[in-house]
C-alpha cells in the first residue's frame, strides 16, 4: 500500500440537503478525525464498519451531531484507513467540519484522488476506476449496465486474456530468435499467422463494439427527416412529451437541427429534428438542410416521415431512392413514419402492401401509434444483450485498440515479407505495452491525470 498523506472532501453533491457525507482517507485519518469529537475514547475503540453517533465540537462549541464509520486498511474503498462523517446538510456545518479537518492536519482532496488511491493501492484496475466515473454519470439503465459490467471486471478480464495470448505469441517468437543461430524454428510461421489471425479477430470485435457501446453510454442518435411540413417537429414533441420544437403550418419553419434526449425502456435516445429536405433559394434554410445530412450521417436510426395524405407511393419510392444514393444505410436502421392518417378515411392499400422497411402509420398531431414507433426504437437495441457482452465504451480504450490494430497490420506485413523475427517482436512488445496502458499495468502521470481528472472531488 502506498504511503500517502491524509485527504478530505465532501462526497455528496454540493448544495443544501438533508445530509452530507465527508470522506477522509490516509495514514493519520483516525488521529486527525478523533480531534473533532468530545468522546474521543469512544471513537478510538470504535471497531471498523460500525456506525456510531459522535458530536463534533470546535473548542466548547458544538457544531453538529454526526454519524461516523471507520474503515480499516486495506478493507476500504481507497485501501487506506478511512473515516466517513455523515453530518446535516447545512453549508455552514459542511464548511466548519472541513475547516476542522484541515486545521488538524488533513488537506483537501483533488478531483478523483480517492479513486486514484484505490487504483494505486490495488483495489481497482484502471478500467474499473474509469467505470466508477461512468457509473456516476450514467443517465439510463443501459449506461448503468455497461458501467456495472466494467466495474465488475468483465472488460478487464477480456483484456487480460487478450494480453496472455499476445504474450504466448511473443514467447514463441522469442524462442525462434534465441535459437536463430542454430537455424532451429520452434514455431511454424503458418501456425503463428493462424494465432495472429485469431487475435486480430478479437481485437477487431472489441474495436467495432465501440460504436454500440459509445451510443448506449451517451444516447442513441435518432434523426427525424423528411420534406418540409410533414410533421417532423410535431413528432419530436410527441416522442419527448414536451413542446420542444416550434410547430407551424408554414413549410421550412425548422431551419436548424433541434436536439433533445429521452429515455425509452431504460435506453437513452438523442432525437434530432432536422430541417425539411427540399430545393430552396433561402440561404439560411439551405444551411439547415446541409446540417440535416450531417445529422443523418451521425444517426444510428432514421425516422423518415412522409405526409401520407398528400404523397403518392411513386413519390415516396423516388425520395427513398434519392436517400439511398446519398446515405449509407448498411449500418443504420430506417423506419418510415407515414404521418397524418387522421386526414384519411382509410389507409391506401398500395402503402400497406409495400416496403422492405419498417413502416408505422401514425398521426403525430393526434398521438396515434406513437407507442409503435417507440417499440421499434427499442427493438433495435434489444437485439444486443449488453449484460452478457463486453462492449468498448471508453474513448481512451478505443484509441488504444486502433493503435493495436495498426501494430497487427505491421506484423502481418512482416510475415508476408518474411522479415527477421526481432523486427516482428518489436511490434508484439508494442501491443503488450498498449494493452498494459488499458489495464494500468503501464501508466504515466499524463494517463492518470487524464483518467482521474474528470472525476468529481470527493470520489
Amino acid at each position: 500500500m502506498k504511503d500517502f498523506d491524509t485527504i478530505c472532501a465532501i462526497s455528496t453533491p454540493q448544495g443544501v440537503g438533508a445530509l452530507t457525507v465527508i470522506r477522509v482517507s490516509g495514514k493519520e485519518v483516525f488521529e486527525i478525525s478523533s480531534r473533532l469529537f468530545k468522546n474521543v475514547g469512544n471513537f478510538k475503540v470504535l471497531p471498523p464498519n460500525f456506525v456510531k453517533q459522535f458530536d463534533v465540537f470546535e473548542g466548547e462549541m458544538m457544531i453538529d451531531q454526526t454519524m461516523v464509520v471507520k474503515f480499516a486498511a486495506p478493507k476500504s474503498y481507497t485501501g487506506e484507513d478511512v473515516v466517513e462523517i455523515t453530518c446535516h446538510g447545512s453549508k455552514y456545518i459542511q464548511k466548519k467540519i472541513i475547516e476542522l479537518l484541515l486545521q488538524n492536519g488533513a488537506r483537501l482532496a483533488q478531483a478523483g484522488e480517492f479513486s486514484m488511491r484505490a487504483f494505486l493501492n490495488g483495489k481497482l484496475d484502471l478500467p474499473q476506476a474509469e467505470a466508477v466515473a461512468d457509473l456516476i454519470d450514467s443517465q439510463s439503465e443501459a449506461a448503468h449496465k455497461l458501467a456495472i459490467n466494467q466495474l465488475k471486471g468483465t472488460f478487464s478480464a477480456r483484456i487480460k486474456s487478450l494480453r496472455a495470448q499476445f504474450v504466448e505469441l511473443a514467447a514463441l517468437m522469442a524462442l525462434e530468435l534465441d535459437f536463430s543461430d542454430e537455424e532451429v524454428e520452434f514455431a511454424d510461421r503458418t501456425q503463428l499467422r493462424t494465432l495472429l489471425h485469431t487475435l486480430k479477430g478479437e481485437v477487431a470485435q472489441l474495436t467495432e463494439s465501440f460504436k454500440l457501446g459509445h451510443v448506449l453510454k451517451t444516447g442513441i442518435p435518432v434523426a427525424i427527416i423528411g420534406k418540409p411540413n410533414v410533421g417532423k417537429s410535431t413528432l419530436l414533441n410527441c416522442l419527448l412529451k414536451d413542446e420542444r420544437a416550434i410547430v407551424s403550418h408554414i413549410p421550412g419553419t425548422t431551419r436548424d437541427t433541434v436536439e433533445d434526449n429521452f429515455t425509452i425502456n431504460g435506453t437513452n435516445f438523442r432525437f434530432i429534428d432536422t430541417a425539411g429536405i427540399r430545393l430552396t433559394n433561402d440561404e439560411i434554410e439551405t444551411f439547415g438542410i446541409e446540417r440535416t445530412f450531417k445529422a443523418i450521417d451521425k444517426a444510428d436510426i432514421i425516422l423518415y416521415m412522409v405526409d401520407i395524405s398528400d404523397t403518392s407511393l411513386e413519390e415516396v419510392e423516388k425520395e427513398l431512392l434519392f436517400l439511398e444514393n446519398e446515405i449509407d444505410f448498411i449500418h443504420k436502421k430506417l423506419i418510415i413514419v407515414a404521418n397524418k392518417i387522421d386526414q384519411l378515411n382509410e389507409l391506401p392499400k398500395h402503402f400497406t402492401e409495400w416496403c422492405d422497411y419498417d413502416i408505422v402509420f401514425a398521426s403525430a398531431k393526434r398521438n396515434v401509434n406513437i407507442e409503435e414507433i417507440r417499440d421499434l426504437l427499442t427493438q433495435h437495441i434489444d437485439q444486443h444483450n449488453i449484460e452478457d457482452t463486453t462492449l468498448l465504451t471508453n474513448a481512451r480504450h478505443y484509441d488504444i485498440m486502433l493503435r493495436i490494430e495498426a501494430e497487427i497490420k505491421q506484423i502481418e506485413s512482416a510475415f508476408t515479407k518474411n522479415l527477421p523475427t526481432d523486427l516482428i517482436v518489436i511490434h508484439i512488445n508494442s501491443i503488450l505495452n498498449l494493452l498494459g496502458e488499458i489495464t494500468g499495468e503501464i501508466t504515466t502521470d499524463e494517463i492518470l491525470s487524464g483518467v482521474f481528472g474528470r472525476f468529481c472531488i470527493g470520489k
